[in-house]
């Protein structure tokens, strides 16, 4: 039987047919071995039984013909557009089909060819017409489902060679395909098998067979990327050896005394599952997964206490220096009453410090702390990628925080982890305030223990969104900037520029700060303060400091106040072409607002929008629960942008889809965590433990198998 990795050592042009100028072409499209080519699957299926004989067409229904071209013709409009159009033929009647400014169709669609092409019936001077229709180059193909491979025009590829090179390599492979998953999970799933698999997925009987093959592969792509994150993670749990926390210490008790408020209950249980970690043998490897205002901070404060109580030192890693300045700001405050044993004073005991890396401290603060770090008399530490650099050494990194995760590479997150002190590995704690789906979570963060914060302080009040749809409307939302700066609060107006673009038609910060404070402005007479990433780091902590202190009523501003920014005056955000930010990103950045116990309220304002646009405010203004509004974003973007995060070593997605496959990736995380626990380095399952080494890279494949 033949295995994925003996298939991935023989080149494409073994094939007959396949000869120098295909094999280019095809690797053009990602495609050198035979692996890559039965793996690269059909786009859709023609059912041949449900396409429609010309003369039974109905005007004004799509439909699905399969014709011959009897010619084919050229032309350029009155308008100067080019115009292909075709004449059909099925042996019932006549099909004329048009393109507009699609010149090359008149190379695709030559006399003599099959084509099968799927659209709406239109009616032009008494004869059938279909505009712009779907079309497939289905050559002379039989059988009742005909598989349709995405094309490359540019590399001269047509779906019925790659459908002819596939039967072939499918032919060829004798006396079948290995399967790697041990029968008694394919019985106990109802999957079918590998071989079958592969033959239906290319060549099926039935719509139903494709079905039941995708399901099986699909299957066979998650489980070879959870069976990775589970094998990282066991691996981690039997040789990285860990620090065993002294909890429920005095340090962490005299924090919880001074909070001017009672923790919630999610946040007590986040605390519970974290602290558990911590006294346990192995290093915590977690992630803290908790909506906007939900409390993540306070957590993690509490994660660093227990280090800190046991003699050990923790790490607070941000993405920005901003974000940065206002954990440093925020976490010293929460701790400024706090003390810690010290020798060297006469109390035996001095204050808890707290202090700050980043890329603006100056050479002479960054010896003096690093100094002190290494001395243990900074306790915690907190700063941006400044914190990588060989210099950072610790005395006894207890724990490390990182905040924003999915800002961070692998690499990033192991480097803070390697600054233990000796061989032990401190406890690692990520965070993320954007949401993601449970489904892409244990596959993005699958070497992770999970902990979610769903309920927030109380307090909070809800914030009420409006889309402004029109200048009515928008004129609405000034309104409400000035109602409530006149009540004593302050606003954001948030612009996706800082300057004016010619090729981009977006409002800018610096415009809109003009525009709106000049003579006949929206809130002229108002005190307005601008912010924007490229400022000097002085004008911004001046901005910042103006707008905390209630000098200034509204902050015009680029996307830099998306996270960490907490001024709890803050009633009203305007985002301007809020069409042009994602879902997570307006989300963000509407929990700026409402943070204090006054109503809040944002506006969206946005013009000629898009379908997805439109389904992303709508949205937005139904609900402000970021878990469920993740959800509606994988819908909308697809799991391209959220895979883009995922570990390395992980395969391609190529038919297993976050968004329709939610129960088979949960299914597939339970075999994962029982093969690898029944036969740790997978000895017993030589086919998968081969599948799985020959997608990973040299240095995860010699950390995972060298037991």
């Amino acid at each position: 039987m033949k295995s994925l990795p003996d298939l991935a050592g023989i080149p494409v042009d073994r094939l007959r047919g396949v000869g120098p100028k295909h094999a280019e072409a095809l690797r053009e499209t990602g495609i050198a071995t035979i692996l890559d080519l039965v793996t690269f699957y059909p786009r859709r299926y023609i059912d041949r039984s449900n396409q429609s004989p010309i003369a039974d067409l109905v005007e004004g229904q799509p439909a699905m013909v399969l014709a011959r071209v009897r010619k084919t013709t050229s032309r350029r409009t009155r308008q100067g557009r080019t115009m292909v159009e075709s004449e059909l033929f099925d042996g019932s009647s006549y099909l004329r089909v048009s393109f507009f400014n699609q010149p090359w169709r008149g190379r695709q669609l030559q006399e003599g060819s099959e084509v099968t092409v799927f659209g709406k019936v239109e009616r032009f001077r008494g004869r059938l017409q279909m505009t712009n229709p779907v079309v497939d180059l289905v050559g002379d193909r039989t059988g009742r489902i005909v598989a349709v491979y995405p094309q490359s025009e540019k590399a001269g590829l047509m779906t019925w060679q790659l459908a002819g090179w596939v039967t072939e390599a499918l032919r060829r492979v004798q006396p079948g395909f290995d399967d790697p998953l041990p029968a008694r999970w394919r019985d106990e799933l109802d999957l079918v098998s590998r071989d079958w698999a592969l033959r239906q997925i290319h060549e099926p009987d039935s719509m139903a067979t494709a079905a039941k093959a995708r399901t099986r592969l699909a299957f066979d792509e998650l489980l070879r990327l959870q069976v990775v994150l589970v094998m990282r993670k066991r691996a981690m749990e039997r040789e990285a050896k860990g620090l065993r926390h002294r909890v429920g210490g005095e340090l962490v008790a005299r924090f919880e005394e001074r909070l001017p408020f009672d923790m919630t209950a999610a946040q007590k249980r986040a605390v519970d599952e974290i602290t558990t970690d911590m006294a346990g043998p192995h290093p915590m490897h977690r992630l803290l997964q908790g909506d906007v205002g939900a409390g993540k901070t306070v957590v993690a404060v509490m994660a660093l206490l227990t280090a800190v109580q046991g003699g050990h030192q923790g790490a607070l890693m941000a993405p920005t220096e901003v974000l940065a300045e206002q954990h440093h700001a925020g976490v010293s405050q929460l701790l400024a009453a706090l003390t810690v044993p010290s020798e060297d004073t006469l109390f035996a005991e001095r204050p808890l410090e707290v202090a700050l890396l980043t890329n603006r401290t100056t050479a002479a603060e960054r010896n003096r702390l690093h100094q002190r770090l290494a001395d243990g008399s900074v306790d915690i530490l907190i700063g941006t990628h400044a914190l990588l650099t060989e210099s950072v050494a610790f005395r006894s990194l207890g724990c490390v925080v990182i905040d924003e995760q999915h800002r961070f590479g692998v690499e990033q997150r192991a480097a803070l982890r390697d600054k233990g002190a000796g061989d032990a590995v401190p406890d690692v704690l990520v965070m993320t305030a954007t949401p993601i789906p449970r489904t892409a979570a244990m596959t993005v963060y699958g070497d992770l223990d999970t902990t979610i914060l769903d309920e927030l302080p109380p307090g909070r009040t809800p914030i009420r969104t409006h889309w402004a749809r029109g200048p009515l409307e928008e004129a609405s939302a000034w309104d409400m900037v000035r109602s409530e700066v006149a009540a004593g609060h302050q606003a954001y107006v948030v612009c996706p520029l800082i300057d004016e673009s010619e090729k981009i038609q977006a409002k800018s910060a610096t415009e809109e700060f003009a525009r709106l404070g000049g003579p006949g402005g929206e809130l002229e007479n108002l005190r307005l303060g601008l912010l924007h990433g490229q400022m000097t780091a002085a004008d911004k902590d001046a901005v910042m400091t103006e707008f905390r202190r209630r000098e200034l009523d509204v902050l015009v501003s680029t996307t830099v106040i998306e996270v960490g920014v907490d001024v709890p005056n803050a009633t009203v955000m305007v985002i301007e072409d809020a069409d042009r930010f994602g879902i997570a990103q307006l989300h963000q950045l509407r929990g700026r607002v409402g943070r204090g116990a006054a109503v809040s309220y944002c506006y969206l304002l946005g013009e000629g929008l898009g379908p997805d646009s439109e389904e992303r405010l709508g949205a937005l203004e139904r609900s402000t629960d970021g878990f469920e509004l993740a959800e509606v974003d994988l819908e909308l973007r697809g799991e391209g942008t959220i895979l883009g995060t995922r570990q390395k070593g992980a395969t391609d997605l190529k038919l297993a889809s976050l968004r329709r496959d939610k129960e088979l990736v949960a299914v597939a995380r339970r075999v994962a965590f029982a093969l690898v626990d029944d036969h740790p380095g997978l000895e017993g399952l030589p086919g998968l433990a081969a599948e799985i080494e020959m997608l990973l890279e040299e240095e995860d494949r010699a950390y995972l198998f060298k037991s």
